[in-house]
């Protein structure tokens, strides 16, 4: 207790810079996955891609990060072994922090997709191994993390795999596939509002105050879907064909129809990632504001202050400007090449698997379901559209992230509680 007090305000100055660090790399790595398929079909430049990003997970981080974090509460650590000893708590947290902030930044150098999600779970473990006992892991808690890793990606390739199948059935197969475009690519934005609202409504808006039922939430999602169908149909009514185009490549106009959905996905995609994921950079630096704020008594919620939200937001947004270009580069163009109609199917493969996810209560990774859904919508070109051997060094990525979370939580846990002489 006597070390909260003397260095509670030292502890918070940490707890915020460490914060930012790791927020940035969400920004780096995560962000550029959302934003990946967007640039990478050429639906958006790189700078508008980030300028979109910047504003939609800004106003998602801040405006539905949420009021109450439940990082510690998720069941992956018994916190109240810790009652005794929240110093160690603290230490665990800002470790955590710093070593998923490393990962994800050597990551994002290599240009590997990692989930910033398993970054911070596999240094909470990582730290909670060594500073409270095996023990205190809920080993079965993070048996369903590893076992996500399998389950969303399949859940999103086959998605995205039928969903482009069924536009090359509906679209691109035909013999007029303009006029085809105009009148089921309407219909495919209605989905991909919908899909990306309930997105929102579930994985978002929960946090704040705005409490809706299941019910609730689908008729808002239906309406927001119709909204957008509608702007959708007038936007797409508005494209000047150019007949010249075709000749390069014959379905160069039905793709600017698609090009207008995908600009849309990318709005709601960020604003979605941004509520949810921000989570990861602030809770635990929510954790640490209340075990220094209730002077060492570890409580079971973290109430979260605006500027700790704001926090993560900013560091979003600076990591995805500053170093974001290689994870897009890998998710966007490396692993397949991608048009517009193959992004959106990817997109809304990846939006469907996170909604069915979140209404079953499987713990799944955002990134590991877009790029499950980048590849079933490569696969249903067949295996050569595929370039194996990014796709191999993406798994190899996957499988180390936790164990690399860990070990480096475990070496900042030390280092912490020797500078402190804990």
């Amino acid at each position: 207790m006597e070390i909260i007090s003397d260095y509670g305000t030292v502890f918070l100055i940490l707890a915020a810079i460490f914060g930012l660090f790791m927020a940035w790399g969400i920004g780096a790595n995560d962000v550029a996955n959302a934003m990946a398929t967007s640039v990478g079909s050429k639906a958006l430049t790189i700078k508008q891609a980030i300028l979109v990003a910047a504003v939609f997970e800004f106003a998602g981080a801040v405006l539905a990060g949420g009021q109450v974090t439940k990082t510690i509460r998720k069941g992956i650590v018994d916190a109240d072994m810790l009652s005794g000893t929240p110093e160690l708590l603290v230490f665990g947290m800002l470790a955590a922090l710093l070593a998923a902030g490393f990962w994800l930044l050597f990551a994002s150098w290599r240009g590997w997709p990692v989930s910033t999600t398993h970054s911070i779970v596999g240094a909470i473990v990582g730290f909670a191994m060594v500073g409270i006992g095996v023990e205190a892991v809920h080993w079965g808690k993070v048996g369903s993390i590893v076992m996500s890793w399998v389950v969303s990606p399949v859940m999103a390739g086959v998605l995205s795999f039928l969903l482009f199948k069924s536009v090359q059935y509906l679209i691109l197969d035909k013999p007029d596939p303009l006029v085809q475009a105009r009148r089921y690519v309407p219909v495919y934005m209605f989905f991909t509002g919908f899909m990306l609202a309930l997105v929102t409504m579930f994985k978002g808006l929960k946090h704040v105050g705005m409490e809706t039922t299941t019910t609730q939430s689908y008729v808002i999602a239906i309406v927001i879907g119709l909204v957008i169908a509608s702007l959708g149909k007038i936007a797409i009514s508005r494209i000047k064909v150019d007949p010249n185009a075709d000749r390069d490549f014959h379905y160069a106009n039905v793709e600017k129809v698609f090009g207008i959905l995908m600009i849309t996905t990318a709005c709601a995609m960020a604003f979605a990632h941004g509520s949810n994921d921000v989570a990861n950079a602030i809770g635990p630096v929510a954790a640490v504001v209340s075990v220094v704020q209730n002077e060492g008594v570890i409580g079971a919620k973290a109430a979260l202050s605006l500027w700790v939200l704001g926090l993560g937001g900013i560091g979003i947004v600076l990591g995805l400007v500053m170093y974001g270009r290689r994870v897009i580069a890998t998710v966007g163009k490396k692993i397949t090449e991608l048009t517009p109609s193959r992004g959106f199917a990817a997109e809304l493969a990846a939006a469907t698997t996170v909604v069915l996810a979140s209404g079953t209560g499987l713990p799944i990774s955002t990134t590991h379901t877009l790029v499950g859904a980048v590849l079933g919508v490569g696969l249903a070109r067949g295996l050569a559209a595929l370039n194996l051997s990014v796709i191999g060094n993406i798994f190899m990525s996957w499988i180390i992230t936790l164990p690399a979370g860990g070990l480096l939580a475990i070496f900042f846990f030390y280092i912490l509680k020797t500078i402190f002489g804990a």
